[in-house]
Formats: structure tokens, sequence, C-alpha cells
């Protein structure tokens, strides 16, 4: 109990030194470029340093993570500081409002409710968010208008499709959906074919927001399932790029096949067949 009640004390201490800190960097004698942002600027950043911790999770280094979660917690505090200096709210009111959030959508946890798995977590959780919409303004209560408007096209397409299922409208199985990218395909095809352009960025849009719903439908996150074919391909490329210089030559200089075998030989290199 000591250590807890140490570590607590710690952390209201750092707290109050962070708050202190983004204060001093906001007033007038502070910095001229902080006092200058826009919840607008510090919005995009925020973006930007979520990104960098999800890719210090993927480099798997303790280090860089605290650092980035770090960077992730500043552009947050800094956002609450802008909010208080217009008598908006601070901190203490976000850190409450999602405490209380918490506590109120775990009831089988801090209530009387009882769980038997995860899908009833899952049923209990949208029941009372679909509780909370109520009372609030219109386009705020329709169920794929809680999806974030800021969000990555994939990942939106992601969670529009996953609001939509959540309350039935939703294939029975892959196939269905399969047939369905099949079908976009074809129409995708048929407008490249007339060459029309509208048409066919139209059909683009069509099949990749199916291919979306594909991947949510067998459980794989479409923004992982990018991030990761595009780490293949950059290793892969840059092996091509490797093997070249080593032999005196540059890309532009390399025909198609001797690229091609290069790649082969590095798919061949991470056990692929």
């Amino acid at each position: 109990m000591h250590r807890i009640e140490s570590v607590k004390k710690d952390l209201e201490y750092e707290i109050r030194e962070l708050i202190k800190i983004i204060g001093t960097l906001r007033s007038p004698d502070g910095c001229p470029w902080d006092r200058r942002q826009t919840r607008e600027d510090i919005g995009r950043y925020l973006i930007d340093e979520a990104y960098e911790v999800i890719d210090a999770i993927d480099e798997g280094s303790a280090d860089h993570l605290k650092e980035e979660l770090g960077d992730l917690l500043f552009h947050i505090f800094f956002l609450a500081q802008m909010a208080e200096e217009k008598d908006e709210f601070d901190m203490a009111d976000i850190v409450r409002g999602i405490a209380e959030k918490m506590t109120r959508r775990h009831p089988h946890v801090f209530g009387d409710k009882t769980v038997n798995s995860v899908e009833d977590v899952k049923r209990i959780w949208q029941e009372i968010k679909r509780e909370e919409r109520k009372g609030k303004k219109p386009e705020k209560t329709r169920i794929i208008g809680t999806v974030g408007n800021s969000l990555p096209s994939l990942l939106k397409a992601f969670k529009i499709t996953e609001a939509a299922s959540d309350v039935g409208f939703d294939w029975e199985k892959a196939e269905e959906v399969i047939e369905k990218v099949e079908e976009e395909t074809a129409e995708f095809k048929k407008a490249l074919s007339k060459g029309n352009q509208e048409e066919i960025e139209d059909e683009i849009g069509d099949m990749l927001f199916s291919l979306v719903n594909l991947s949510r439908f067998v459980k794989v996150n479409p923004e992982v399932a990018v991030k990761t074919s595009i780490k293949k391909f950059v290793k892969r490329f840059s092996f091509i790029e490797n093997q070249l210089e080593k032999q005196g030559m540059s890309l532009p200089g390399a025909s198609m096949g001797e690229m091609d075998r290069l790649w082969n030989i590095s798919k061949e290199s991470e056990g692929k067949k």
C-alpha cells in the first residue's frame, strides 16, 4: 500500500509540473509558437503522435513507447489548457468525465450486471451508448453519425460497416462478402474498359469499401493489414535497390525482369512460396 501511495504522489507531482509547463508556454511571456497554436493545429499533431505510438508498439521498444506516449499526452494536456483559457473545461473535467463513462459502461464490473461472454459485454456497451445518445443533437444520435469524421478512410469505412453490423445490417457469411468484392471488381473492369475517369474512381471506391467490409467480416483491421503490406513492400523494394547498388546499377537502369527476379529472391528469403 505504501508503494501505491508513493507512486500516486509522484504521478500527481509530475502531472502538476506538466500542466505548469504548458501554462508557461502559453503565457504572454512564454513561447510565441506555442501561443500561436490553434485547436486545429494541435488536432493534426495529435493524429501524427497517435500513429507514432502505434509505430513504437510495433517496434516493441518500451523506451520508445514511453517517449511517444509522453508526446501524445503532452498534446492532450495542451488541448485541455487551451479549453481552460476559454473557461470551457479543464483536465480534471476530462478525467472525471472519462472515469464516470467507463464506470457507467462497465456495470458488470462496477454494478450488479452479470455477463457470460465477450459478446455480452459488447451488447451491454452498445445498449448503454444508445441510451447515452438520447437527448443529444439528432445528427449525433444516428448510428453512422457516431463514427468520427477525421478517421483515416479505411478505418472509417471499417467503423461504419461495424456500426451497421451492430444493428443487424450485415452479411451472413464471408462467401457473400467475397461475391460482393468480385461484383465490384467486375464493375471496375467495365469502367476501366470505357475509360471514363470519374466512373473508374467511383468503382475503385466501391471495390475498396467492399474489401474493407470483407476485412471486418473476417475480423481483420484493414488499417493494420495495409500497414503490414506496406512494410513488406518497403522491405522487398529496399532489397532490390541494395542489390542493384552492389552490382553498380540503379533502379532506373534496371529492367523489370531483373527487378522482378530480385523481388522473388527477397520473398524467398522471408520463407514465402
